[in-house]
């Protein structure tokens, strides 16, 4: 064998090798991603992996979950249900998905009562949830996962008829769209006039009095009484200005409210708007204690809990058995104006309160057997939350900062659901890009009339030019 020979077979076995050791490499590469699951999201939203309060949520869920996903053999379908699924199936391992391809299975998928192709059917400890195809997203699976937890009904019960905010109406001043969202929830709602319904329904876990703008009949003070001694709980939205017949339950519950409407300077640098207050600390509560978003408050109403201020503080239990705690204040240099708020308004040392003014207080207390009679399951301890504003749950400013989450966080606590308090509300941020139509214009002129219109005359001049030679 010739010197060129050899040479000829050492690179026929140099490249025959190499062959073999990618062919190996490759198969090694196919069985490491076949047995191990690693998946990284670059985007700057996390738009492909779940939000804190997605992850949060299914990780409370006990016992195992079923997904069934009734849909088509398309691969475009299943891929996208996989998708959603499998961002949920990496926190909770005993979350299975099976698919039912309802073409080749329409029995089980009338029984089932499919009406698309692509619906799904959460089930969890004999309860479920349905979700259309065209709603199979993040949010929707998020809430169907939170109402999964929630087994019992959970009535939140609006006094009405004396000019409260609405449950129902979509007013400005309403609340309509908060309880949109406790019913994404798992929450039930209903309006309740005393007047029609002289007594509040056993199964209420919270009732809600939403600033009544008439006074309430003894009678109907008398049911609420009756319902605060049972061992109800309760949510009171005051704006500033008189009881209007709530004068019992302010003395039952050992609060008065400061006259005027709170004042808060540097939050008026911010919102333009004297009387708005802007809350970025929260006191050490389990209702609002991991709470990080800020909140805004329109004409407030300052909260005073005469008595011990160590007992204030701390949530120490006082005489009447009830443990009172200020969920969060205002800041120091912030006063309560009971003067008209017309031209400068400037803190009068003489007439108005200094701060730091308590804006929202929680009670407590535990409560004696044979006085849990409210509520339809046996309640250990009773609980009362006082907002002295009912504007920052309203339509018109719901969306202000984390006024939302505030907002059900705060019903969570009420309705004993302490594991999903301190749950954020929002499962993604707002991705959509909103133009001024200035912009809009500047774009289209830019984009589909300056470049096309330079890159056709350059042509033409370039084309004029060569035939010129």
């Amino acid at each position: 064998m010739t010197p060129t020979d050899r040479h000829r077979w050492q690179l026929r076995l140099v490249n025959a090798s190499f062959v073999v050791l990618l062919l190996v490499a490759f198969g090694l590469l196919h069985w490491i991603s076949r047995e191990y699951h690693l998946r990284v999201d670059l985007t700057r939203a996390a738009s492909h992996s779940l939000s804190p309060a997605s992850i949060a949520v299914v990780e409370r869920l006990k016992g195992p979950v079923r997904v069934t996903a009734y849909a088509s053999e398309r691969d475009e379908l299943r891929r996208a249900i996989r998708e959603y699924v499998g961002r949920y199936q990496k926190y909770k391992k005993d979350l299975g998905l099976e698919f039912v391809d309802p073409d080749a299975n329409p029995q089980q998928a009338r029984e089932a009562g499919i009406q698309s192709d692509g619906e799904i059917i959460i089930d969890h400890n004999g309860a479920s949830e349905r979700i259309a195809p065209q709603r199979i997203n993040e949010e929707n699976l998020t809430n169907a996962f939170t109402r999964l937890g929630h087994r019992e009904e959970r009535w939140v019960v609006f006094l009405s008829g004396h000019g409260e905010r609405s449950a129902e109406r979509a007013a400005n001043f309403d609340l309509s769209t908060w309880a949109q969202e406790m019913r994404k929830r798992g929450f039930r709602t209903r309006a309740l006039s005393l007047g029609d319904h002289p007594q509040l329904p056993r199964n209420t876990a919270v009732l809600v009095i939403a600033g009544p703008r008439a006074r309430l009949l003894p009678g109907e003070m008398k049911e609420v009484d009756r319902y605060l001694t049972a061992g109800g709980n309760l949510l009171w939205l005051h704006d500033p200005g008189p009881l209007h017949g709530l004068e019992r339950l302010a003395e039952r519950l050992g609060i008065e409210f400061a006259p005027g409407v709170i004042v808060d300077p540097r939050s008026a640098q911010i919102t333009r708007r004297s009387t708005a207050v802007i809350i970025a600390r929260y006191g050490q509560h389990p209702a609002v204690q991991n709470f990080g978003e800020q909140s805004v408050f329109i004409d407030a109403a300052a909260i005073v809990l005469p008595g011990n201020e160590d007992n204030k503080k701390n949530g120490r239990p006082s005489a009447d058995r009830w443990q009172r705690q200020v969920l969060f204040d205002t800041r120091a240099e912030a006063w309560s104006e009971p003067g008209t708020l017309r031209g400068k308004i400037a803190f009068d040392k003489g007439k108005d309160t200094l701060g730091p003014l308590n804006l929202a207080v929680a009670l407590s207390r535990d409560l004696p057997a044979n006085e849990d009679s409210a509520a339809r399951q046996p309640r250990r301890q009773q609980r009362v939350v006082v907002v002295g504003d009912g504007d920052f749950l309203a339509n018109q400013y719901l969306a202000n900062a984390g006024n939302l989450e505030l907002g059900l966080s705060l019903l969570n606590w009420l309705s004993r659901d302490d594991a999903y308090v301190n749950i954020p509300v929002r499962t993604a941020s707002d991705r959509v890009l909103t133009i001024p139509r200035t912009a809009w214009l500047v774009l289209f002129a830019v984009f589909l009339v300056l470049l096309p219109a330079a890159f056709i005359t350059g042509g033409v001049l370039v084309w004029l030019r060569r035939r010129r030679r």
